[in-house]
């Protein structure tokens, strides 16, 4: 099980936006420091700006922070970039014919959706002000 790449990469473009402290920042620069295509920082702006996190402008390079680090919490560039609302996906085939199989799914949903309430909660406790500090913190350890 794993939360889809996207999530880092918008914490990622979120964060150069905001160190870099340029409006001249384009998405081949942010695609070099993450190290995948343009064409993925750009679909991740895309999601971002829809979501309100992010100002960008038509064929001009560049982006800003449309709230401040503190304001910005982790839930909400989760589900900026994430398609679907529900973490953990059932499996849809279980045999009706089978006692487990006819009552898994039931045996299972309260289990996720508490498991995905506590992960939301505490990805709302922390805010991208909390990654640029703990960036900074990660700087003075490898200087």
């Amino acid at each position: 099980m794993s939360i889809p790449s996207r999530y880092s990469i918008a914490i990622h473009v979120l964060s150069l936006i905001e160190l870099e402290n340029s409006a001249e920042i384009t998405s081949q620069l942010m695609a070099s420091s993450i190290g995948t295509n343009p064409v993925v920082v750009r679909g991740i702006l895309g999601k971002l700006k829809k979501a309100g996190l992010v100002v960008t402008r038509q064929g001009v390079p560049g982006a800003s922070l449309a709230k401040t680090p503190a304001e910005i919490r982790l839930l909400e560039v989760y589900k900026a970039v994430e398609s679907t609302e529900e973490l953990f996906s059932m499996h849809a085939h279980a045999n009706p014919k089978c006692p487990v199989g006819k009552r898994i799914q039931g045996a299972l949903v309260g289990i996720f959706q508490e498991a995905q309430k506590a992960l939301e909660d505490k990805l709302n406790d922390f805010s991208l002000a909390d990654v640029l500090l703990n960036i900074e913190q990660e700087s003075k350890k490898r200087a």
